[in-house]
């Protein structure tokens, strides 16, 4: 599938306007699965977010016994909390979250479970999960999928992370909830605390002091609570890149999830000038959320490194979109992580955004972890591909709104593991085989 997407347009149709509402927030969707799977009772979720990688998740709790019933965005999970051997492998598809996070939870289970995903997922590393998991006592081989996991007794560990990483993180907090004594994860910056919150909200001892999580939680506390979705910021992102540098545009996404450790994204957009503004703020499920609403406005070249690297890891292609339009130089660094995504995000980002570029100076350079963008190239149409990334396919066609004259994105359905109904929002845009 491909996407062709008419820009350069002067007429007001091309500016975005108007209130938005958008999926479901990913991380938290993986996680009501999971989370209530593990919990006694009947779950109700609603908002769910019902992209592929998520779909994949259900996939393999069904395949763990688990009855959950899905109806548009609205999904119920019953459950005992105890899984049975899958008669399968389970298979996840694209997503590392269920690959990462199932690698826990399953580590301690009375069972053998064999995991595995697509050509892209068996690229990226496991050892940096399976490390602190055998050290809990489990029994994992394969420092990629398809890994093969023996389930064992375990038992707490203190354990820090070398590298920020929530989905590593996570995968050590299911763990310790099968596992004997206290559980100690030390990060070295803060990551996304979505499973913190929504354990603490299903009745887990989780307490979070500095950058140490304590677990002194036990499968037995966890009980069923209905589950409300945020609107995914990630996907809010495109949105509010696309209302910033649209002459014109103002825009307002509703019911948006805005957890501190999520929204590097509105903080770097404000620091370049952007003009967004936060309203009905409020906490709904342990997660705070609120209306973003954003214009158009002049934007100025910025930093962003260190700590505030896991707060919008996921944003990097659309924020270096933007600092296209941005005067001076952005510079993005400590982001190796980048390499190891659906694909080495660093690279293809430089090579696909590189297409649109009139002249042949390519005004991205890439650096080991993270690239410096200079700002005021003219930009033409052209034809790019997303290599099966969703968030890279929708980098793309934010550029291509701007571009003058007709681009073509290729493999653009992969926004929709993310994103469903993405290239309904844009204006001038046609799918077609």
């Amino acid at each position: 599938m491909k996407v062709k997407i008419i820009g350069g347009q002067s007429d007001a149709g091309q500016r975005l306007s108007g209130e938005y509402a958008i999926p479901g927030d990913k991380s938290i969707s993986h996680r009501s699965v999971m989370l209530g799977a593990m919990a006694s009772g009947t779950t109700e979720v609603n908002g769910f977010l019902t992209g592929k990688d998520c779909l994949s998740t259900i996939r393999c709790f069904r395949a763990l016994g688990v009855d959950i019933k899905l109806e548009g965005t609205n999904l119920t999970i019953q459950s005992t909390g105890r899984f049975t051997q899958p008669k399968e492998i389970l298979d996840v598809g694209n997503s590392g979250t269920t690959l990462r996070l199932m690698a826990g939870l399953l580590a301690g289970q009375p069972f053998n479970t064999t995991i595995t995903g697509d050509e892209s997922i068996q690229k990226r590393p496991m050892k940096r999960v399976t490390g602190p998991l055998s050290q809990m006592g489990a029994n994992i081989s394969g420092g990629f999928a398809p890994v093969v996991i023996e389930g064992s007794p375990l038992k707490g560990i203190c354990y820090t992370l070398p590298v920020a990483s929530a989905q590593v993180k996570s995968a050590i907090l299911l763990a310790s909830l099968y596992a004997e004594g206290e559980t100690i994860i030390e990060e070295p910056i803060p990551t996304r605390d979505h499973t913190e919150i929504m354990l603490r909200y299903l009745g887990a001892d989780i307490v979070s002091r500095d950058n140490k999580i304590i677990s002194r939680g036990s499968m037995l506390m966890l009980k069923a609570q209905p589950i409300s979705v945020p609107g995914d910021i990630s996907s809010a992102a495109f949105l509010m890149a696309a209302a910033v540098i649209l002459p014109g545009s103002a825009v307002t996404i509703k019911g948006v999830g805005v957890n501190p450790t999520r929204t590097g994204i509105i903080h770097v957009l404000r620091r370049m000038g952007a003009d967004i503004r936060l309203h009905n703020e409020r906490i709904r499920c342990g997660e705070p959320i609120a209306d973003i609403e954003i214009r158009h406005a002049p934007l100025k070249g910025t930093t962003i490194s260190g700590a505030e690297i896991p707060t919008l890891i996921d944003e990097i292609p659309i924020i270096a979109a933007v600092a296209l339009f941005a005067e001076g130089e952005t510079i993005i660094r400590d982001a190796a992580e980048l390499r190891v995504k659906e694909t080495d995000r660093i690279k293809v980002v430089a090579e696909e955004f590189g297409k649109f570029f009139v002249s042949d100076k390519n005004p991205i350079a890439t650096q080991e972890d993270g690239m410096v963008i200079t700002g005021g190239f003219p930009l033409k149409s052209t034809e790019v591909d997303s290599h099966g990334d969703h968030r890279l396919a929708m980098s793309l066609s934010i550029l291509a709104l701007v571009a003058q004259g007709e681009t073509v994105v290729q493999n653009s359905q992969c926004a929709d593991i993310s994103f469903p109904g993405f290239y309904r929002l844009l204006p001038y845009t046609h799918e077609f085989k």
